[in-house]
């Protein structure tokens, strides 16, 4: 017996048990026609085992599937040719994206150690920079500017990352990072569940991002949802920002037109 997320990667039908748990829980696995949703579950060594793969299943994590949904919803942010920033890369979700988009090179951060995918770690066009926070990143710590900044980050707010993000990025480079309200609101507002379901708390995340990426001389261009789900269910969003090519801080009446053309997007009576 051997758990199912387990038996799919020991049979060669998925490259990890982060891949594994993403078609489990996409509802992808089935055995004689009864579809398998838990990861968890302990199937017999001769236990017949189907997986319905697409093209996109091959991305190492589920946050792939996010980050593609977003660039196809701003369709003016380029990947090719590009020196990206992948910050909180994790397993290498984004960063596959970005490589099969294009990316000349991409900076793979995390503050972790071990979590890169080996067909990502081994990859020349990959700089993998371990054990490095995001929140004390400097340019000078990644080699240098990249000319698209990528962010999928847990348990920290965007708020505190926003400048070194900023500054990680050329003057004109676009940054398109995953908006995740459970960890904006505060732990005294997030209810047991760890989901946000109030819409209006939704708005407000996003909103106080916004105003953080304002701050450190980031334009707002572009809000969307994220595709898919994200932890327990929580749904999430994608801003694409840009870092203004001057250090001019818009006007107070400016900024206000600004972020009300952005939540406007998602929200168009707020």
């Amino acid at each position: 017996m051997a758990r199912l997320d387990q038996a799919l990667v020991a049979r060669g039908l998925a490259r990890s048990r982060t891949h594994a748990a993403a078609l489990i829980a996409d509802g992808k696995v089935s055995s004689a026609g009864q579809v398998l949703s838990k990861a968890s579950l302990q199937v017999p060594e001769d236990k017949d085992l189907t997986v319905e793969h697409t093209e996109e299943d091959s991305y190492v994590s589920r946050a792939g599937h996010k980050l593609a949904g977003a660039l196809d919803a701003f369709p003016a942010v380029t990947v090719e040719g590009k020196r990206c920033l992948d910050a909180g890369a994790s397993t290498g979700g984004f960063t596959e994206v970005l490589l099969r988009r294009g990316a000349a090179h991409v900076v793979a951060v995390d503050v972790g150690h071990g979590q890169l995918v080996p067909q990502l770690r081994a990859d020349t066009r990959v700089a993998v920079h371990e054990g490095l926070n995001v929140r004390y990143m400097t340019p000078a710590d990644i080699g240098g500017q990249a000319e698209l900044t990528v962010a999928d980050l847990s348990f920290i707010s965007l708020t505190l990352v926003a400048h070194p993000l900023a500054m990680c990025t050329q003057p004109g480079g676009d940054l398109v990072l995953m908006v995740k309200p459970q960890f904006e609101i505060g732990k005294d507002r997030l209810g047991r569940t760890g989901v946000v379901n109030s819409e209006r708390e939704r708005r407000m995340a996003v909103e106080k991002v916004a105003n953080a990426a304002l701050d450190a001389g980031l334009d707002l261009c572009g809000l969307a949802a994220s595709p898919l789900p994200g932890q327990d269910g929580n749904v999430e969003y994608f801003l694409w920002i840009k870092r203004r090519m001057t250090q001019d801080l818009p006007k107070i009446e400016e900024r206000h037109a600004a972020i009300d053309g952005l939540l406007g997007r998602i929200w168009p009576n707020h």
